[in-house]
């Protein structure tokens, strides 16, 4: 009789976790099911105006408009988009804190910087793609150079006189490839976010950068800066009279940019695949559609392991190109 009260709490015990772990999934479902119930954070790398803080707007403004529940946009610039990782890596796994981010944070940082105040794949739930894009070469339209020709005859007789922005890996490793592949030396100026750098080009303290479509092309219609030459193999059709880089004389030159989002790791799966189907379809509302349109880019999803397998093959090619370019992780 002495063991008997032991016992029935053992099995009283049992009982009650047995009952947990059949509820479990229910509960998840549950949750899920209710998802969003409060306000989404869609954390931000870059400052507001840029490529990536427009496709949040656009995509926050569809989800309000699907659940009823405000998106909220936190814009956590510098670092290299580390703040605003490290920040949704350290919140809570609810769903609430999304990074709306690019290739910078999780394909190339790894390999510019000795030490991540963040891991790019132990960290995140990757949810899905959201678009892929290009970038144009600009100058100021008050510049001499008509043409990419003009600009590179101009850098190899005067090795180091020219500067080029940037404001994101992608901008940076655009003008890297750029100096690798036509054999020049330009000096690299860094910023905290492309709107920044395209200002100092505008006021003649830089004298060219490789910027996302969404940031320059405005100025280029504006005729404050000139295009001289487009990033990918086929030309944006924003410009379509500009040639690629690849046209252009610079052979083999070729580098896109693209946006995904994620959730800290952890993330109860049917959140994950909930917020999945909300940002799909968010990328073919029309805000999403028109800042496409606008940026020269494309709606581009996928599921949540596709994203982590392309996130993998990306990593490797960026590795790749920084190791080409010569450029020490700092």
């Amino acid at each position: 009789m002495t063991h008997s009260f032991p016992r029935r709490a053992l099995l009283a015990t049992a009982a009650v976790l047995a009952l947990g772990a059949l509820h479990a999934p229910a509960a998840l479902a549950q949750a899920a099911g209710s998802y969003p119930a409060k306000a989404i954070t869609f954390v931000v790398p870059f400052a507001a105006g840029s490529a990536t803080d427009q496709l949040a707007r656009a995509l926050g403004q569809s989800i309000t408009n699907d659940t009823k529940q405000p998106v909220v946009i936190d814009n956590k610039a510098g670092a290299s988009g580390m703040i605003a990782a490290s920040a949704v890596a350290k919140s809570a796994a609810d769903g609430y804190g999304v990074l709306i981010t690019t290739n910078t944070t999780h394909a190339a940082n790894e390999h510019l910087y000795k030490k991540l105040s963040y891991d790019p794949v132990k960290d995140f739930a990757p949810v899905t793609g959201l678009g892929k894009g290009g970038q144009v070469l600009v100058v100021n339209a008050s510049a001499p150079y008509k043409n990419v020709g003009e600009l590179l005859a101009f850098a190899k007789k005067n090795p180091g006189k020219l500067s080029f922005g940037s404001g994101s890996s992608s901008s940076r490793m655009a003008g890297e490839m750029l100096k690798q592949l036509a054999a020049v030396d330009i000096l690299h100026v860094p910023y905290k976010s492309n709107p920044l750098a395209i200002t100092d080009l505008l006021g003649g303290q830089i004298d060219l950068m490789i910027t996302d479509t969404s940031t320059g092309v405005p100025q280029v219609k504006a005729g404050k800066l000139r295009a001289l030459g487009y990033s990918t193999q086929k030309r944006s059709a924003q410009l379509p009279d500009v040639p690629t880089l690849d046209e252009a004389g610079v052979k083999g030159y070729d580098m896109g940019y693209w946006f995904a989002a994620y959730l800290p790791a952890g993330t109860p799966a049917p959140v994950v695949a909930r917020l999945n189907e909300l940002l799909t379809a968010a990328t073919k509302s029309a805000a999403a559609k028109s800042f496409f349109e606008n940026a020269g880019s494309e709606a581009w999803t996928t599921t949540p392991d596709e994203l982590a397998k392309f996130q993998a093959a990306e990593t490797q090619k960026w590795g790749k190109v920084i190791k080409a370019a010569g450029i020490e992780a700092e």
